[in-house]
């Protein structure tokens, strides 16, 4: 398997919607969504993808400021190349183009939820997620 690890390499939203329904992550995305699913493309800071030729097999789609915080917000890996390394990868490479102090930070997906623990993260119960449809109550 020769995975071709890179940063900010442009993809498809059709590329992003496919892998994402091949990792099982579109269950959870509005990858119906033509709309939302390009913003989420185009608007993303820092994009790690993994690529066996022309075939995206694996992405790190986050919002980051470089220095302080990086919100990791989607770890895809289609699900034939899951279980060898390459999100471990991903992840790697994605703090590697952080600063010093800059935190990796991620919700993880409820089946994922164990995964995180033995490659050093910390999990923090204090994470708050106002959905869409409710108002900010005064």
């Amino acid at each position: 398997m020769n995975v071709v690890y890179k940063i900010n390499a442009p993809i498809s939203v059709d590329q992003f919607i496919e892998l994402l329904n091949e990792s099982t992550l579109g269950e959870r995305r509005p990858v119906d969504d033509l709309a939302c699913m390009s913003g989420m493309v185009m608007n993303a800071n820092l994009m790690v993808t993994a690529w066996i030729g022309n075939q995206l097999i694996g992405l790190a789609r986050s919002m980051t400021d470089f220095h302080y915080a990086c919100y990791l917000s989607d770890l895809a890996v289609h699900r034939v190349h899951q279980g060898k390394g390459v999100g471990k990868k991903l992840q790697s490479l994605t703090q590697a183009q952080l600063g010093p102090r800059c935190k990796l930070i991620l919700v993880a997906a409820p089946a994922a939820n164990g995964y995180y623990k033995h490659l050093g993260f910390a999990n923090n119960p204090r994470c708050w997620v106002l959905e869409r449809d409710h108002e900010i109550r005064g």
